[in-house]
């Protein structure tokens, strides 16, 4: 089988935010792709920069104080970062679509689901009638598995329930068939029997309509059920990315270590739950070395010195630490050797 096209191109991309303490870097030089058809993870604690890259590729992020200070965004090849507003208007939503955290925020209270759904597809296709809109705004309505679309479209917001919100917010994300969907904690203020469902729905629209994914998450459960790669980000930076299977099984990084070691296994009985000591550094406090290195148990002398690169430990499963350097681990291997 032929490996799918890149559909987009994140590479050294970096958003800053010049506040009254200066510049500070909340995306630092972030590199990651996504194929056509596939769903990508990106996982991460709150504040370690996952929502910021995605407002980044939807050209969202708050002017001032943010501005995308270096890198480039390539979504089929064309550079994101180059086009004025009124060009990322014609691409939001028609090409790159996106799902926020919380759906009644997102969805206008004074109107009714039907002008809101209607609105985003006559947005993008000027030449159809309202009949037509209406009529896709029903199907999509109807595909994202809503009961009634007919009735349900002359509703507000509020007379729906958090997960029947959470599928109009996808039905209107998907109504003009985007090339790209970006789900930003699309089940955080779902319950577990809602969030199953959506995350459902998702797999089988991706699947169906071959769009692809980039789930942003907190949860390596839902990464676990849903991905088939992931990226899981810290302070800002890349620290590991490979298919969820490897990292699951064979997690490199320290803090991807302490991730999964954190989440309870209902298989064996613990007396106490892992947690990773300290807490995350507020962007910018960290100036040299890895951010990681103030709660890492591995940490060793060339940590709080140097910002280790990324390091491909073994084919699409790279690492950014220096435990994986060839000089590391030469100079580990004779140490083991004399000891």
């Amino acid at each position: 089988m032929t490996e799918s096209k890149l559909i987009l191109e994140v590479k050294n991309l970096q958003t800053s935010f010049f506040t009254d303490d200066g510049v500070i870097p909340s995306v630092d030089n972030v590199d990651f792709h996504v194929r056509e058809g596939e769903i990508l993870g990106i996982v991460g604690e709150s504040g370690c920069g996952k929502s910021v890259t995605s407002l980044s590729i939807m050209g969202l992020v708050p002017s001032p104080p943010g501005k995308i200070t270096n890198g480039q965004i390539l979504f089929r090849g064309k550079d994101l970062t180059k086009l004025s507003e009124r060009e990322m208007r014609n691409v939001r939503g028609n090409d790159i679509a996106m799902i926020f955290q919380e759906p009644m925020t997102s969805l206008n209270p004074l109107f009714t689901i039907g002008n809101q759904l209607i609105e985003a597809i006559t947005l993008h296709k000027k030449d159809w009638s309202r009949k037509q809109a209406k009529a896709r705004a029903i199907e999509m309505m109807k595909l994202v598995g809503l009961p009634r679309a007919e009735e349900l479209i002359k509703e507000y917001p509020h007379q729906l329930s958090g997960g029947m919100r959470q599928r109009v917010m996808i039905a209107m994300a998907l109504v003009c068939d985007p090339q790209l969907l970006i789900a930003d904690e699309p089940t955080t203020a779902l319950d577990v029997t809602i969030q199953a469902q959506i995350l459902k729905l998702m797999r089988e629209l991706n699947e169906r309509l071959n769009t692809a994914v980039i789930l942003i998450t907190h949860d390596l459960g839902v990464v676990a059920e849903t991905c088939e790669r992931v990226v899981v980000m810290y302070a800002g930076k890349v620290v590991e990315e490979g298919l969820v299977e490897t990292i699951f099984n064979n997690p490199q990084h320290p803090y991807t270590k302490g991730l999964i070691a954190s989440v309870p296994d209902m298989r064996y009985k613990k007396q106490r739950l892992y947690s990773i000591q300290g807490n995350v550094p507020k962007p910018g406090t960290v100036k040299e070395g890895c951010r990681f290195a103030a709660r890492c148990e591995s940490v060793f002398g060339r940590c709080t010195e140097e910002n280790p690169p990324l390091y491909e430990t073994s084919e699409g499963h790279k690492t950014r630490c220096f435990l994986y350097d060839e000089k590391e681990i030469l100079v580990n291997d004779k140490t083991a050797a004399t000891s």
